[in-house]
């Protein structure tokens, strides 16, 4: 079974040279309303580089456009997966790839915390791990991805080992770089809750002032340590 589905993902993750994805056993690490669910498939969609680039000291209306079109793409790739999945009598359960700003602004105000993190699935999955600004850190493409899963209640065997800890070793360029501070250069790892290495609500409250003043929108965006990250940097292509 694990090799249908494998089959299925890869049919529709074009081109395949965008996209990285993996397995996840997820046994015992998710809420009680994804009960039954077990399992995950995360997929990661690579940012365009070149759009990226341009992100110096905040964002632009460029990537806010772009970021929001591959939020766009991916819910709709989850979409069109889980389709041919329950043709097969496979059940699925999408989560989107964010949620909105007035959920941010109300229903997690008080935690920003989600149901269920796109980056814990894709930890599991071994695709990366968490970087100290609380970015996921893929081993291909660094952080400039954006993430999304499917929840499984079918068992599918993991291709990959998860990551259990940072590999952003001694690294400190996005910490340094970010204009909230709200990182302390402390290292993630599966035990370390996020509160004890980045403050999410100085992050939010920078990006909420950068959506205001340097975009004129009611949005939360920066990018500014995603531009940053020498990991998986290449400047030579989208």
């Amino acid at each position: 079974m694990t090799r249908f589905i494998e089959e299925i993902v890869r049919k529709h993750a074009l081109p395949a040279e965008n996209y990285i994805w993996g397995f996840a056993d997820l046994s015992g690490l998710l809420k009680n309303k994804f009960k039954g669910f077990g399992y995950g498939i995360s997929i990661g969609r690579k940012l365009d580089y070149s759009i990226v680039d341009k992100i110096i000291d905040g964002p632009t209306l460029e990537y806010h456009s772009h970021y929001r079109q591959i939020n766009k793409d991916l819910d709709l790739l989850t979409k069109n997966i889980s389709e041919d999945l329950n043709k097969h009598n496979i059940e699925t359960l999408n989560i989107d790839t964010t949620v909105s700003t007035s959920e941010l602004d109300s229903v997690y105000f008080n935690s920003l915390r989600t149901d269920l993190s796109h980056k814990m699935v894709a930890t599991r999955a071994g695709l990366g791990w968490i970087g100290k600004t609380d970015l996921f850190i893929s081993k291909k493409f660094g952080p400039r991805l954006r993430l999304v899963s499917i929840l499984l209640k079918t068992p599918v065997v993991p291709e990959s080992d998860p990551v259990n800890s940072s590999r952003c070793s001694n690294c400190r360029i996005c910490v340094d770089i970010c204009p909230a501070k709200a990182a302390n250069g402390k290292l993630w790892n599966t035990t370390v809750d996020r509160e004890k290495f980045f403050d999410a609500f100085k992050c939010r409250n920078q990006c909420a002032e950068f959506g205001r003043t340097r975009l004129g929108l009611d949005a939360r965006i920066c990018g500014i340590c995603v531009a940053a990250c020498p990991i998986g940097h290449n400047r030579t292509g989208k």
